[in-house]
């Protein structure tokens, strides 16, 4: 997804010339493109012998539902679990969560 965010709209090849090396094999890429689509995250339309392709659900409502998920399945939907994980495992410096703390008050 984070291919298709970055271009826009373009074919499935274009897409996957942008991939990283080593590319994966074609059919493998396009298969997950089919799946992004089948999930409802991309749009496809047929044009000629080629697909276009374009994001149908924004990057940041993307991340939202990601990490909703995310959150509620590995830290029994608590943040504060989380920002305890990755302090405890050394991710989180004393300066990080003081950055953290800030950007929550300025959003109050």
């Amino acid at each position: 997804m984070l291919l298709i965010w970055e271009k826009g709209e373009g074919t499935i090849r274009e897409y996957h010339e942008m991939s990283e090396e080593p590319q994966m094999p074609y059919t493998t890429f396009a298969s997950i493109m089919k799946n992004l689509q089948r999930k409802n995250y991309l749009k496809m339309r047929r044009v000629g012998t080629t697909y276009l392709c374009k994001p149908k659900i924004k990057e940041v409502d993307y991340k939202s539902y990601f990490m909703s998920g995310f959150i509620r399945n590995y830290f029994q939907n608590s943040y504060k679990e989380m920002v305890s994980f990755f302090a405890k495992k050394e991710k989180l410096s004393a300066n990080d969560l003081e950055d953290i703390l800030k950007i929550i008050e300025k959003q109050k």
